[in-house]
C-alpha cells in the first residue's frame, strides 16, 4: 500500500511540475511544443541522474517510486509528445514534426546519459 502511495505522491508532484512547465513555455495551437520537449528532456535528466542515486545511496523501493516511477512519470508525456507529433505532420508541419521527434529522443538520450554522468561526479 504504502508503494502505491508513493507513487501516487510522486506521480502528482511531477504532473504539477509538468502543468508549471506548460505555463512558463505556453505555445499557441500548432506551433513547435517546446513545453513539452522542455519537461521531457527534464525528466530523462533527472532519471538518469536519480539512476545513480537511487542505486548506490542504497535508498528504500519506496523512494525509488515516488521519485523514478512517480516524479518522472508524471513530469513525463509520451502521449502528449505523440499527438503534438501527429498534430505537426497533419498540420502540413511534417518538417517540424521529424524535427521534434529526432530532437525529442537524441535530447532525451543525451540528458539520460548526462544525468548519470552527473551522479557520478560526486562520488
Amino acid at each position: 500500500m504504502f508503494n502505491a502511495l508513493a507513487v501516487f505522491v510522486g506521480g502528482g508532484l511531477g504532473s504539477l511540475c509538468r502543468y508549471c512547465v506548460g505555463l512558463i513555455f505556453p505555445a499557441p495551437s500548432a506551433s513547435f511544443p517546446i513545453a513539452t520537449l522542455i519537461a521531457n528532456v527534464s525528466a530523462c535528466f533527472v532519471l538518469g541522474y536519480l539512476t545513480d542515486h537511487l542505486t548506490r545511496d542504497n535508498l528504500s523501493d519506496h523512494w525509488k517510486l515516488l521519485l523514478g516511477t512517480g516524479f518522472c512519470g508524471g513530469f513525463s508525456t509520451f502521449s502528449t509528445f505523440s499527438k503534438e507529433t501527429l498534430e505537426l505532420g497533419q498540420g502540413g508541419l511534417t518538417v517540424w514534426a521529424v524535427v521534434y521527434l529526432i530532437l525529442s529522443l537524441v535530447l532525451g538520450v543525451l540528458a539520460v546519459f548526462l544525468g548519470i554522468w552527473m551522479g557520478n561526479m560526486d562520488k
